[in-house]
Formats: structure tokens, C-alpha cells, sequence
């Protein structure tokens, strides 16, 4: 086992405050947006031997013998880190990735390929010599990314299409209150009324949002007229959460087309404990909250709004799925072994949500493969066959496969419960 540091990414929607608090640590003073426990080779995390353990300071791992970046430690040995069948079917790297997130303000609307789309394009990117950095590129690795998020604080989002019934029934409601208000209304909302009205719903879907996103200032105008319409006190109910969220985007991104294509999306708010999946096509934005993601081990996002970076129109439209979804929520399955294990429909990875009262019995580690788990409360004690290792709030860990099994204890003597997250593959689920 080998305790890891992580790196923070400190995107400008990040929250100064909230991964700090969880982790119990000082803040740095900027935004903190993710933390990031794996071995993308964008950020891996450093992995600490028992020589290198407490020395400062993530990827000097190169100057100390007891530190290796965690993706040069696993390329030593894949089938001891990682296990034959992982290798076999994901090749010679970690399948997935956690992350802490914390947004204060709305990431960008997005959508993430499928495996095949993000081999060609990454492919297609390679052959013209786009470079990996530029910031018009898409494909940033061959690989996929689904995900899911599991919330810790309340958490919002937009997520996936709403039906197209239930779209066109929002703006009737704001086309209602602009004639209730004796207000003309801006021309883009019949456009999208009829848009919403064709009887195939994935073409419905698809018109209105290649309508929105085509952008300028006809649909930049618009925005900005249904916003002061709603925030001089026109009726909202019963979108309010989604006419809320319209004004809030606005005054964030004014005249973005994710403002209005919002409005074609399911709003959602979970509770701590709830978590949703989000498969390739479907496309979404957080907007506030503190939670545990967990992804295939990707960085591979298209754009679509909120955001001042770039966004290629034609590639969004080849990506998206055009089909409505409900809310993809996930429940947690609970085994015989007392373990807590959210099970997203990817081969990639689940998540296991360990809670350990003090004096409480083990719980196993759910294993198949390589595994790591990052404490968020309390002291955990990790045991193997091959040696132990105690991890206090904040700390993190990577667990190879040759040291299965390994079991969760709460450390004697220490006071209150203690809660840890641990991701592995679902090769064996």
C-alpha cells in the first residue's frame, strides 16, 4: 500500500473553502476546484514508499528515491499494481480517476465522446499535428469518460434533456408571462416553441438546441430580455428552479447560449448521500456543491456553453446524444460483507462508501483490481497480508492488486466516525 499526495487544480469556479474544510486542512487563499487521486498522466498523484513518506511538496518525485509519480510506479509492474484481467481489458494504466470537487459557480456546459469517438478523434487530432496543450483542441487522450458524482453537501446540476414536451412547456410559460406583462416577446421563442413542437422527440431536442447554440445576438438579446422579465417579478412557477438558475447563469455568462439551452435540460438538487451516473452524450453542467466524482481516466471534454473557452459546434453535435433522459440517480448496493458500493453501468470503476463507527467491526475494501481510497473523517486503519497502513482525515492511499484483500478497521481509541471513499473496477460486479 502506498499512501499517495495529490494535486489540486485551482480552476477560477472553485470553492476557496469547501475542500479544505473536508479535508481538514489550511486553504491556500485561491479557488480550489479539484482534487485529483490517480495516475491521469496530466496530474498524477505521488505515491510515498516508506523512505519517502512526509517529505514535501507533490511531483518532486523525481529527487527522492521513496516518491514515484503514481502512473511511472504502476508502467514498473501493470499485472502486480493493477491485475491481469484490469490489464486486459483496460491496458496498462489505472482505469479510472477521483476527484474532490468543489464549484462555487457553474462549470462549463458539457458533454464527453464515447470510446470510439474519443479514439478517432484523438487520432484524427495526432495525424494533424494539433498540439496536446492548444486550446483548440478536443481530444486531449484516446480514452472515455464517464462519470458520476456522489453529493456531500447539497448539490446542483443541469443533466441531461429533459423531455421535449416538458422544454417547449417552459417557454410557453415565459411567453405566457411576457403577454401577461403587456411585454413583447423576443422572436427566438416562438422559433424554439416550434422547434420543440416536431412530433420526433430526438429532432425536437436537437433543432432547439442547434438553434441556441449558433449563438449571436439574436439569441443574446433574447437572454437578456426573458432575464429582465423574470427579475422584475414575472410569474415562474412552476419552473422556478429552472428560471432561477436562467437568471444566475446569465449574470455570470451574459449572452452565452448555455443560459438559455438550460432551459432544455433536467434541473436537478441532491441531498448528501445521493449520486447520479452520467454515460457518454449526455450533456450537463454543475452548478454549486461539494462531491466525490468519479471517472474513467479521461480529460476529454466538449463544450457547449458557459464558458469563454473554446467550443467547436460541429464536433458538440456529432457527440451529443438527442434522446431525453431521467435523472440517471444511483443507489447504493449493500452486501453481505457490510459493504456500501455504488455501482454506475461502467466496467471502469464503482464506488464504496465506508462508515466506521468507533469499536465497529472491519469492513473489506471492495477490490477487483487496483484500488484507492481517500478518508474524509476520522482514522482508518488499512491491513493486508503484506503490512498496514493508518490514514487520518485528508489522507489517501493506493492499494495494488497483489495486496488484496485489504480491510478497513477504525483505529482504537480514536473518538467519532470515521467515513472513507474507495474506487476500484467493476470487473468482478
Amino acid at each position: 500500500m502506498y499512501e499517495l499526495e495529490n494535486v489540486l487544480r485551482p480552476y477560477a469556479w472553485g470553492s476557496t473553502t469547501a475542500i479544505a474544510g473536508l479535508l481538514g486542512r489550511a486553504a491556500s487563499g485561491g479557488p480550489e476546484a479539484e482534487l485529483w487521486i490517480g495516475a491521469h498522466p496530466d496530474s498524477p498523484s505521488v505515491a510515498l514508499s516508506r523512505a519517502g513518506a512526509g517529505r514535501a511538496g507533490a511531483h518532486a518525485a523525481a529527487e527522492h528515491p521513496g516518491r514515484r509519480d503514481l502512473d511511472a510506479l504502476i508502467a514498473e509492474d501493470p499485472e502486480h499494481h493493477l491485475g491481469g484481467d484490469s490489464v486486459a481489458e483496460f491496458g496498462p494504466r489505472l482505469p479510472f480517476l477521483l476527484k474532490v470537487l468543489a464549484a462555487e459557480s457553474p462549470l462549463s456546459l458539457q458533454v464527453h465522446p464515447t470510446l470510439e469517438q474519443a479514439r478517432e478523434g484523438f487520432a484524427r487530432e495526432e495525424a494533424a499535428g494539433v498540439d496536446r496543450a492548444a486550446a483548440d483542441r478536443n481530444y486531449k487522450d484516446d480514452n472515455h469518460k464517464p462519470e458520476m458524482i456522489f453529493a456531500l453537501t447539497p448539490f446542483e446540476a443541469l443533466c441531461g434533456f429533459r423531455p421535449a414536451a416538458e422544454a417547449k412547456a417552459v417557454f410557453e410559460l415565459i411567453a405566457a408571462d411576457f403577454e401577461l406583462a403587456g411585454l413583447e416577446l423576443p422572436a427566438l421563442v416562438p422559433l424554439l416553441l416550434a422547434d420543440l413542437s416536431h412530433p420526433e422527440e430526438h429532432k425536437a431536442l436537437r433543432s432547439a438546441f442547434e438553434r441556441l447554440i449558433a449563438g449571436g445576438a439574436d439569441i443574446s438579446d433574447a437572454a437578456s430580455v426573458i432575464v429582465a422579465a423574470l427579475v422584475s417579478g414575472a410569474p415562474t412557477a412552476p419552473f422556478q428552479a429552472e428560471l432561477s438558475t436562467v437568471v444566475n447563469l446569465q449574470a455570470q455568462y451574459p449572452g452565452d447560449p448555455g443560459v438559455l439551452i438550460s432551459l432544455l435540460l433536467n434541473r436537478i438538487s441532491l441531498a448528501p448521500g445521493e449520486a447520479v451516473y452520467l454515460p457518454a452524450g449526455n450533456v450537463h453542467a454543475y452548478l454549486h456543491g461539494l462531491g466525490v466524482e468519479v471517472m474513467a481516466s479521461s480529460d476529454n471534454v466538449l463544450r457547449g456553453g458557459l464558458t469563454p473557452k473554446f467550443v467547436d459546434v460541429p464536433e458538440l453535435l456529432r457527440t451529443i446524444a438527442f434522446e431525453p433522459a431521467g435523472v440517471p440517480t444511483l443507489t447504493a448496493e449493500s452486501t453481505m460483507l457490510g459493504q456500501e458500493v455504488f455501482r454506475p453501468p461502467f466496467r471502469e470503476f464503482q464506488l464504496q462508501r465506508i462508515e466506521l463507527e468507533p469499536g465497529a467491526e472491519p469492513v473489506p475494501v471492495a477490490q477487483s483490481g487496483a484500488a484507492v481510497i481517500l478518508v474524509v473523517s476520522g482514522s482508518v486503519l488499512l491491513d493486508s497480508p503484506k503490512g498496514e497502513l493508518r490514514l487520518e482525515r485528508g489522507g489517501s492511499a493506493f492499494l495494488p492488486a497483489a495486496e488484496a484483500p485489504v480491510n478497513a478497521h477504525p483505529v482504537s481509541g480514536a473518538a467519532g466516525t470515521a467515513v472513507a471513499f474507495a474506487v476500484t473496477t467493476a470487473l468482478k460486479a
